[in-house]
């Protein structure tokens, strides 16, 4: 793979214009043909094999104008509302598209809120963009026009993504400022970020062609583009500084493209390797939008990584010596990285218990994370569903923003009237509507006490499933599935942790044929997974850290967040350490001296680890400014991980630990010798040829 990736390397850089055109050439073809015959965005909610679903299910065959989305119309006024203007509304709602059954005006008892319910015979999925929110706004427009306060709420207002790409320019600008910084040349610091972008405008047009056969959510091209913003800004940067290096050194531009490729880039192939190994596990969620976050990523992930193989040494090429800073052609000398290493190498002991107390701490508040799907209760208090929201809690109770439905199957001889007595009688039940029959079904519309994220109604749907329903009686509604989805991605995370930390310590055993090592850096993982889950839920289900992320108050963890964020750490955990153990172990290889390797190593790779990893914080920090509270979550989860895990694991625990172990490190097994094949992650870097201009 080496020699294969130097020649590419090489050959890049000796026809930079020819690379360069051909990128362009397959941009503005992918780009076509995904404006020609690309899709849209879809969300699948189906959680298969969960009582919600199947409740869901059997709505569909019975009563199928209750089977499908909801949405919610609220008219506030400060004095009381006019019925003749709600009869109109009601009439002009029966006309919106798929809009199945418009229940009567429920009226506040001071008569200034109104609730106007729209039933659709749709699922929410078949309305693209923000058509279906656009259909209420076109109905309510009388009501607006005569200076009444209209507010939409439900599933038709909730599901609708509107990105602003404030996040993308917060990241791009952060990275320049940083690479600059770090390379001490503004033309170098350019580079991995053209590099970024062509690969992300790549895989966004593949991602709108795959639109076109498979659903992919709402949000999975945000996640793709925060995830591949990040990786190929940090595999650009890894081949520049090569290059550098080899510039340094006295190796010509293509001489030095051809390198850096042939060492970093084995690097960066293992290292995207070890991400796209990673999102695999997202699979085992069993959740269709979960499968949609990998297909994202996957394709984001593919073409950054191809786009730094391929243009990094083209544009190296153009640029020539000008990658260099003017001040100096000299290597920097890395004291500051040098002594640090060598403070941590000196004293492992210490250095390794205070990190390990450290990481602990910021663990611990996971102990107490409860996970529950976003609603309208977590958006800013600017949005319109979000106003909707605390209108019907004040109006009518928090429990009417999260209705259970009771299905029953009149074939199995439920008794109604009992049914609805027993309802009534639970503690938690505010109120219980008489049944909706049809057929051989009837439907049940139950509100509790308290609100959808409260405890309290999971707690009631619960206890109705296992205690008080009897057989042939379903629950489903937004709550039930919500709560389904968070039992199913709770249950499934620990299958997903061993999946890929299984295949991740396969890989990195295969790639420095060193189990010890492997072992290690799964577990140094999982701490720095460990320790971000900790700071999400300090920050997110307190009310004073919420409120500083823009947050009306304390709110759960998103469900979506546990998963998606340990798949997509794992594997950018496993960059840094793929870039730091490659450095030790070529070091390793050539001098025989543990302890002398992992100074070394860490010295000529902190520098880099440091820069990428500010620079994806600084990209993930910026998508935590989105409004959306599960993307927020995604960045600030994200941000908070690689901080950690690019300074308390990489530059304390890991080399500290390596310490310890000394020559252990590499010990393998002869039976392991005999079969895993040979891959140098970061071979030797061919001799260079000199040039007294470069090296004085």
């Amino acid at each position: 793979m080496s020699r294969l990736l130097g020649r590419l390397g090489g050959a890049a850089a000796a026809h930079p214009w020819r690379t360069v055109g051909a990128w362009l050439v397959a941009l503005v073809a992918l780009t076509g043909l995904s404006l020609a015959v690309g899709g849209a965005p879809r969300d699948d909610y189906n959680v298969p094999g969960t009582q919600s679903q199947a409740g869901t299910e059997f709505l569909r065959q019975h009563l199928p104008q209750m089977s499908g989305t909801d949405a919610r119309v609220v008219v506030h006024s400060d004095r009381p509302i006019d019925p003749a203007a709600l009869e109109a509304l009601r009439e002009r709602l029966a006309e919106v598209d798929g809009a199945a059954v418009v229940a009567p005006a429920r009226i506040s008892a001071d008569g200034d809120t109104a609730l106007v319910g729209v039933q659709y015979d749709i699922p929410v999925t078949d309305f693209r963009g923000a058509e279906g929110i656009d259909a209420l706004r076109s109905a309510a427009a009388p009501l607006v026009e005569n200076g009444l306060q209209v507010e939409f709420g439900g599933q038709v207002a909730e599901n609708v993504q509107a990105p602003s790409g404030t996040a993308e320019l917060v990241g791009i600008v952060a990275a320049l400022v940083i690479l600059a910084f770090a390379l001490g040349s503004v033309v170098a610091a350019g580079l991995p970020i053209a590099v970024a972008i062509a690969g992300l405008a790549g895989s966004a047009a593949l991602i709108t062609l795959a639109e076109r056969v498979t659903d992919v959510s709402s949000i999975a091209p945000t996640i793709a583009t925060m995830v591949g913003l990040g990786v190929g800004i940090d595999y650009a940067l890894l081949l520049v500084a090569r290059h550098v290096e080899g510039l340094r050194a006295g190796l010509t531009p293509r001489a030095a493209a051809a390198a850096a490729n042939a060492t970093a880039g084995v690097s960066v192939v293992v290292a995207g390797l070890t991400v796209l190994v990673s999102l695999f596990g997202l699979k085992l969620s069993t959740l269709p939008t979960y499968s949609s976050f990998g297909y994202a990523t996957f394709f984001a992930v593919t073409a950054v990584m191809a786009a730094a193989l391929t243009l990094v040494p083209a544009l190296c090429g153009l640029a020539g010596h000008r990658v260099l800073p003017r001040r100096s052609r000299r290597a920097p000398r890395p004291a500051l990285t040098a002594r640090w290493a060598a403070a941590v190498c000196r004293r492992p002991g210490l250095a390794a218990v205070a990190s390990l107390i450290v990481l602990a701490v910021l663990a611990a508040p996971m102990l107490g994370m409860r996970t529950w799907p976003q609603d309208a209760g977590s958006m800013p208090e600017s949005h319109t569903t979000r106003k909707a929201y605390d209108l019907v809690a004040a109006e009518f109770g928090a429990g009417a923003n999260g209705p259970l439905i009771v299905v029953a199957d009149l074939a199995k001889a439920p008794d109604l009237g009992a049914l609805s007595a027993a309802l009534r009688a639970q503690p938690g039940v505010a109120s219980v509507a008489p049944p909706t029959v049809e057929g051989g079904a009837a439907v049940i519309v139950v509100e509790p006490a308290t609100g959808p994220q409260d405890e309290a109604t999971t707690g009631l749907l619960r206890r109705l499933r296992d205690d008080v329903l009897p057989s042939g009686v379903l629950v489903t509604g937004l709550v039930a599935v919500f709560a389904d989805i968070s039992d199913r991605l709770a249950d499934r995370l620990w299958i997903v942790v061993a999946f890929v930390v299984a295949l991740s310590l396969v890989l990195l055993t295969v790639l420095f044929r060193a189990p010890v090592v492997a072992v290690k850096a799964a577990l140094m993982n999982l701490l720095s997974v460990g320790a971000a889950y900790g700071v999400l839920t300090l920050i997110f289900q307190n009310d004073a850290t919420a409120r500083l992320v823009g947050l009306p108050h304390a709110v759960s963890v998103s469900s979506w967040v546990p998963v998606l964020l340990f798949t997509v750490l794992f594997g950018l955990s496993m960059d840094y350490e793929v870039f730091l153990l490659s450095r030790v172990r070529e070091d390793w290889l050539r001098t025989r001296d543990a302890q002398g390797s992992v100074i070394r190593g860490l010295t000529a790779s902190g520098r880099v680890i440091s820069s990428a990893a500010a620079i994806m914080v600084a990209v993930f920090t910026g998508f935590a400014l989105d409004p959306d509270v599960t993307v927020k979550m995604i960045g600030l989860g994200m941000a908070t991980a690689v901080l950690i895990d690019a300074t308390i694991v990489r530059l304390v625990l890991v080399p500290a630990t390596m310490t310890l172990l000394g020559r252990a490190n590499w010990w393998l097994p002869p039976f392991l010798d005999r079969i895993l094949p040979h891959v140098e992650a970061e071979p030797d870097a061919p001799e260079p040829v000199r040039h007294p201009e470069l090296v004085g």
